[in-house]
């Protein structure tokens, strides 16, 4: 059986269903492109048509297409070679393709495709995200960069495109494209049964077709009892989190929402309070901020206490409290913005928590999802000092990543005096650990008249009472005197500091 997705994936951009505003800001976009010759980036949730759209433009426009998904490897040379070519008014032939750049026959141009532009990393991409941005910047071709996440991109990338957002398609808007595909392929259905598909797909058109592929296959008609598909274990995102807060959902949908999303109630509520005011009315806003000091409260709670179970209170003030607070629903498109606590650099976030899985011995999921909000809520604002010190010394932190941890600004002096003490801190425990190594050169320095040349020729009588003693204190540990101590000391990870 043919995969439907693909045999029913619109052929012009009239097809594409619920983004009519999204669908209809890309179409300006490549009608205006002689204008401003600037690359677009398509992002939205997985499934809500964004690939789909940009292959059914280019059938509108008469245009090639060049595409480079993530299953092909993106180096800068693999991107050079392919779709530099072609951006540069090349086809893939080697052919001169007449007319791109310089407004004539809009047909001849190719349409270079990037799909999952914000998951380039590694060094298997090596190059690949420096190689794209100047790629966009240099196109004589126009180009469609198609992102999950677009804040995971690289902020050059993001600062050198347009961008449009692709909403997650509602059940209202999933149905009759189920409905279409049943008839097409002469399926007798009952409504309650594609309505629980969409229902259950939470925006997702590509998982709801495959979904009813799925419950159709050997029969020809559909039930709601041959709908067996369970609830996709789907993470909401940032900004359909937002806009079902701040515009759409009632408190107890709010809520639900809340906790739908991959993120701790702490960020949750940074999220919220930094753009209700882009959203709400005067009073509004009076109303919602009032539930906002509550969830503070909590948060600060949580912090004074470690009781991770008033986490709940705190989501409810800043996921129902705020929602109830709004007077009906709201329309329109807002750009939401990073709260300030955000780290301006997404490399100091991956940074952190790589060292964080590497010392605790993790993987990198855990340390974000896991370690991460701990040592945020232990650690805020560099309070208690002593533990701060004591974290930034096991990471091994620079100022960034302190900064990006705590909370605290970069520059201030109360992090520059954390990082100093933690890196004093590091060398001691080096020394400690070094059983001895470092006994002569410490003794060296100690002393006005030795140097490190008596002690390399192993003739001074100091020096050798120092290693002698070196080798005894190695000896009791050996015989079980401080040995558990010591072990205790090595332990990597959160052990360093509790």
């Amino acid at each position: 059986m043919a995969d439907w997705t693909e045999k029913y994936r619109p052929s012009t951009l009239s097809e594409v269903r619920g983004n009519d505003k999204a669908r209809d800001a890309f179409a300006e976009w490549a009608r205006s492109w002689d204008d401003h010759h600037e690359a677009v980036v398509l992002h939205g949730s997985p499934g809500v048509g964004k690939t789909s759209a940009a292959h059914a433009l280019a059938n509108d426009m008469g245009w090639e297409t060049v595409e480079l998904n993530a299953s092909d490897q993106r180096t800068a040379d693999v991107i050079e070679r392919f779709a530099g070519r072609a951006a540069r008014n090349a086809t893939l032939g080697g052919s001169a393709a007449g007319g791109g750049a310089t407004g004539g026959d809009t047909a001849s141009r190719q349409l270079v495709i990037l799909d999952e532009a914000d998951n380039i990393h590694g060094n298997y991409d090596r190059g690949g995200a420096s190689a794209i941005t100047k790629l966009v910047k240099e196109s004589g071709q126009p180009i469609v960069l198609i992102a999950n996440d677009y804040y995971d991109m690289a902020r050059g990338l993001r600062n050198a495109t347009q961008e449009i957002e692709f909403r997650d398609v509602s059940a209202r808007s999933i149905v009759p494209v189920l409905r279409d595909v049943c008839r097409k392929e002469g399926i007798e259905f009952e409504s309650d049964a594609l309505e629980r598909i969409a229902e259950r797909n939470r925006g997702d058109l590509r998982g709801a077709i495959n979904d009813l592929q799925a419950a159709t296959e050997g029969r020809d008609s559909v039930a709601v009892e041959d709908v067996v598909t369970g609830d996709r274990d789907k993470a909401l995102g940032l900004f359909p989190f937002l806009d079902a807060v701040l515009k759409e959902e009632s408190a107890e949908e709010a809520l639900q929402s809340a906790y739908a999303v991959d993120e701790t109630p702490d960020d949750l509520t940074k999220w919220i309070e930094n753009n209700v005011l882009d959203v709400y009315e005067p009073m509004e806003a009076v109303r919602a901020y009032d539930f906002l000091a509550n969830a503070d409260v909590w948060l600060g709670r949580v912090r004074a206490t470690q009781n991770y179970s008033y986490w709940r209170y705190a989501t409810d003030n800043a996921a129902a409290g705020v929602a109830a607070a709004r007077d009906g629903e709201k329309g329109g498109w807002t750009r939401y913005g990073r709260p300030q606590f955000w780290s301006s650099s997404d490399a100091t976030a991956d940074e952190v928590v790589g060292r964080i899985a590497a010392e605790s011995g993790c993987s990198v999921a855990t340390a974000r999802r896991e370690v991460l909000p701990f040592l945020e809520a232990v650690t805020h604002h560099c309070k208690p000092r002593e533990l701060t010190v004591a974290m930034a010394a096991a990471y091994d932190l620079d100022a960034a990543g302190v900064a990006f941890v705590t909370g605290s600004g970069e520059s201030t002096n109360k992090v520059a005096s954390v990082v100093e003490d933690a890196q004093a801190l590091r060398e001691e425990r080096m020394e400690d650990h070094a059983e001895g190594a470092f006994a002569g050169g410490r003794r060296a320095a100690d002393e006005p008249g030795a140097s490190a040349a008596d002690d390399d020729t192993g003739g001074d009588a100091d020096t050798g009472e120092a290693t002698a003693g070196a080798e005894q204190d190695g000896g009791d540990d050996d015989n079980g005197g401080e040995e558990d101590d010591t072990d205790d000391d090595g332990q990597a990870g959160l052990s360093d500091f509790f």
